[in-house]
């Protein structure tokens, strides 16, 4: 008599879906082992324990969105019709599939430090790029990718608070699906003197959940002044409590000879 060995229906299941997260992963621009050598460390960003709450905004913020409604923003409609239509509840603002990006009216000029918080759903579905999937563009600079990146494995270029396809975050500080989190993002302009010449690139500087992420990276910042615009990726992505505060940050001296 032959004997068959059944496997555990959950390993088909589990092995499914890892060939599913590696199709997905690399890209076609990452090897298994170019993931696997430059994946993030993750660190588990302060407050882990409890749901963060809204934080005081300061007293020389522009608030972009406090939670009552979106009539500082705009969709991708033209004249009239230009009205953003994402949905607002709770003190929340919420993507609304196929409704496309939203961004601000106002534009903040020079250098500027914005806050956002966001939240991915707290329903699993999906994985690496289908998951929790937004992101956050500041006028002149790379897309900070926002994506549920707990437990989910993606190309590291593109995980939550990568600058999308330029630049690996320097650690994963993601909180759990559902939870909230907040991106800082530090945008430093293009700097020239008297006579036009650039003396200082522009940078960005991302701290997600109170870490450090991205550190002065030299994309972007040439334009002196840019808005916010939030990412329609399908997810049911949500944002609060954005504002922007002006910087006066005088340029790098080079050290005397």
């Amino acid at each position: 008599m032959k004997y068959r060995y059944l496997l555990p229906a959950t390993l088909f299941v589990g092995f499914a879906t890892l060939q599913a997260q590696e199709s997905v992963s690399n890209a076609g621009r990452w090897s298994k082992e170019q993931i696997q050598n430059e994946r993030p460390a993750v660190v588990t960003p302060p407050g882990h324990t409890t749901d963060a709450k809204p934080g005081a905004m300061p007293s020389d913020a522009i608030v972009f969105f406090d939670g009552k409604d979106l009539s500082k923003w705009k969709g991708r409609g033209k004249g009239e019709d230009d009205a953003a239509k994402w949905q607002v509840k709770d003190g929340f603002m919420e993507v609304v599939r196929g409704t496309g990006a939203i961004q601000t009216r106002d534009q903040v000029e020079g250098d500027c430090q914005w806050h956002i918080e966001w939240c991915t759903p707290a329903e699993v579905k999906g994985n690496s790029q289908g998951r929790g999937n937004s992101g956050v563009f500041i006028g002149g600079y790379p897309e900070v990718q926002v994506l549920d990146s707990f437990q989910n494995d993606t190309y590291p270029d593109g995980q939550a608070s990568s600058l999308y396809k330029k630049s690996v975050t320097l650690v994963n500080a993601s909180r759990g699906p559902g939870k909230w989190q907040t991106y800082d993002i530090i945008c430093i302009r293009e700097k020239k003197d008297a006579a036009g010449k650039v003396i200082q690139p522009g940078s960005i500087t991302v701290l997600h959940n109170g870490i450090v992420t991205q550190f002065a990276v030299q994309e972007g910042g040439k334009a002196v002044s840019g808005g916010l615009s939030l990412q329609d990726h399908g997810n049911p992505v949500r944002f609060r409590n954005i504002w922007a505060r002006k910087l006066v940050v005088p340029p790098v001296k080079a050290p005397r000879k």
